[in-house]
């Protein structure tokens, strides 16, 4: 038999140029899924950390000596008290008045979310809308802005639908798509440029007399001229990327027409 062969030293691990190592960091088990969602409850990790194991047990802890925080030193004199306690460690000069704000990064502000949008989402669908003034109409996806919303048009001249902003909860994407070709949105119509303008709360002091403090004149939305030359440019875009398909006349029916149920038909059971 063979005599044992002795074996090889292990290789030290490569220092880096800078003559630090860097301390591996691992992935944690609970992680962020994203929008401040984790991987696991609360719930879940109480079982994953076997933390049942240790309810109701009571395991006291060993008391710690307590370190002296004064020493008594002699004074000399005839009228001092012949002893002074003195701190060893000087109390804090200075206390904050708010607590320091802790950054976690399963919190992130609504602002900086990312936006997922459902993938039969894209533009030139044919969506149809569930809320709003609107609701039961047909209208086209014309794109998804930063904010995640969807900015859709009806056309106008189809069925009075203008350019708007609604949540992808409150649409129902269908099968049907438009091909709206290289057409580009212009780059103004984003979320700023739908945000309505704030009427302030102050009163006029002004007020003619006889005039009901109380009376307050509602003002009735007029749609600028910037607001319909935008309206105009992109309804002709989607009404000549309808009139380039074969099914036109179906199709123009199909957007002027309001969706509805009838007796016994249920939406999780359609396909459309």
């Amino acid at each position: 038999m063979a005599p044992p062969q002795p074996k090889a030293a292990a290789k030290p691990a490569a220092v880096p140029a800078g003559g630090v190592k860097k301390a591996k960091v691992g992935k944690p088990r609970n992680y962020d899924l994203g929008n401040g969602v984790v991987r696991f409850s609360k719930a879940k990790m109480f079982h994953k950390k076997a933390k049942y194991k240790f309810v109701g047990k009571k395991n006291p802890k060993a008391e710690k000596p307590k370190k002296p925080t004064v020493a008594v030193k002699q004074i000399g004199g005839e009228k001092n008290g012949g002893t002074r306690t003195v701190l060893l460690r000087r109390r804090k000069s200075f206390y904050p008045t708010q607590d320091k704000i802790v950054k976690r990064s399963h919190h992130l502000t609504f602002s900086k979310h990312v936006r997922r949008t459902r993938p039969n989402l894209t533009p030139g669908t044919v969506c149809i809308l569930l809320a709003g003034r609107h609701a039961g109409k047909r209208v086209v996806l014309v794109a998804v802005l930063s904010s995640g919303l969807l900015l859709v048009t009806g056309p106008f001249a189809f069925n009075s639908c203008p350019l708007r902003r609604i949540p992808q909860r409150y649409v129902i994407g269908t099968s049907t798509k438009i091909d709206l070709g290289d057409f580009k949105l212009p780059a103004h119509l984003d979320d700023a440029y739908f945000k309505k303008n704030k009427k302030s709360t102050k009163r006029s002091v002004k007020r003619k007399q006889g005039e009901d403090i109380f009376a307050t004149k509602k003002e009735k939305y007029v749609p600028s001229e910037q607001r319909k030359a935008d309206q105009k440019l992109v309804d002709e875009a989607v009404v000549k990327a309808i009139g380039a398909r074969t099914d036109k006349k179906q199709l123009r029916g199909y957007l002027k027409a309001a969706f509805g149920l009838r007796s016994s038909q249920y939406p999780h059971r359609l396909r459309f």
